[in-house]
């Protein structure tokens, strides 16, 4: 039986070590590895625990081996934190699920993804990188702007505040980047149109967008964007529904293929998209380990709401790895 070991970061564990709830916002609830332990175990492979990185580390130097890895650990500090349990499989020479160590530490710096996309012809919004606060000087884009974390995921360091209309509060939200998140902040012209957020499943020319959920604020919603605090609280405040309009969905599915096969994604990502005021729409960013939960994360929402069922999605993840490793 074909054993498939499972790299993951569990929030609770890390919670128990003391970090935050913010701190660990990207990590995994314990019900999603059981979900995905369940699917790979329905679909008839043997799964194998193994958990974070340092585990990971152990089990290799004692010689332990798996056919394949599904990996969706994010890791905990650095821009190419996603990158380092893939680095460390290829070191190995152990086949694992999802993109490769330099499309994901690529993928997590939102500025060296816009220009990546950018160059391949997709619509992004005009940027800039803030290293320190001085250079907000140099920042000469047209208001309003978007101010973000140049490296984080979950909507972490994005407030009701990330939307800024003057000088004065560009530089303050910029300096709440810097010292907040010790990273630079990314400028982005803002965007007033629809949210949506898509999935793309596969790899190269194989890749297809599977669907895509409209995302809107309720009441008690933080404004302007899909936040942190309204992903925490997103059953309260926010709407899912999944696009029906056809003409933004093939828009949709031009960009979101072409960014993917740009920045060498395989297998599995959530990308992020949103309409200008006249309903044309620009890259935001890409998730290339997109969330498992089967019932709180956007891409098996989408491919619920799609009638594909959760073992399908896990089954296509592991279908698409096997055939590039020619398993």
């Amino acid at each position: 039986m074909i054993r498939i070991g499972l790299t993951y970061d569990l929030r609770s564990e890390y919670l128990a070590m003391g970090y935050s709830e913010e701190e660990t916002a990207e990590f995994d609830r314990d019900d999603t590895i059981s979900s995905i332990e369940s699917g790979i175990r329905e679909l008839g492979y043997k799964p194998v625990p193994i958990g974070h990185i340092r585990s990971l580390t152990e089990k290799l130097t004692r010689g332990e081996r798996w056919d394949l890895i599904f990996n969706i650990a994010e890791g905990i500090s650095g821009f190419s934190r996603e990158a380092q349990v893939p680095a460390l499989l290829e070191a190995y020479q152990i086949p694992y699920t999802g993109s490769d160590p330099l499309t994901l530490a690529l993928s997590h710096h939102k500025g060296y993804t816009k220009e990546i996309v950018d160059r391949a012809g997709v619509s992004t919004p005009a940027f800039a990188v803030v290293d320190a606060e001085e250079d907000v000087s140099n920042i000469h884009l047209p208001f309003p702007l978007f101010v973000k974390p140049v490296a984080e995921g979950t909507g972490k360091g994005v407030t009701g505040k990330s939307r800024v209309t003057s000088a004065a509060e560009l530089r303050e939200q910029c300096r709440y980047v810097l010292e907040t998140f010790r990273q630079p902040a990314l400028v982005e012209t803002y965007l007033p149109g629809r949210e949506i957020t898509v999935g793309v499943l596969g790899t190269g020319i194989a890749a297809r967008v599977v669907g895509a959920l409209e995302i809107e604020s309720l009441s008690g919603a933080e404004a302007h964007a899909y936040s942190y605090y309204n992903k925490e609280n997103c059953e309260q405040v926010i709407r899912y529904s999944l696009l029906t309009d056809k003409a933004m969905l093939e828009s949709a599915a031009v960009i979101c293929l072409k960014a993917w096969r740009a920045l060498g994604g395989r297998d599995a990502c959530r990308m992020d998209l949103r309409a200008d005021e006249r309903g044309n729409l620009s890259f935001l960013e890409v998730n290339p380990l997109p969330g498992l939960h089967p019932q709180h994360s956007d891409l098996p929402m989408i491919c619920e709401r799609i009638g594909m069922r959760y073992i399908d999605l896990i089954g296509s993840i592991v279908d698409s790895a096997r055939q590039r490793y020619g398993l």
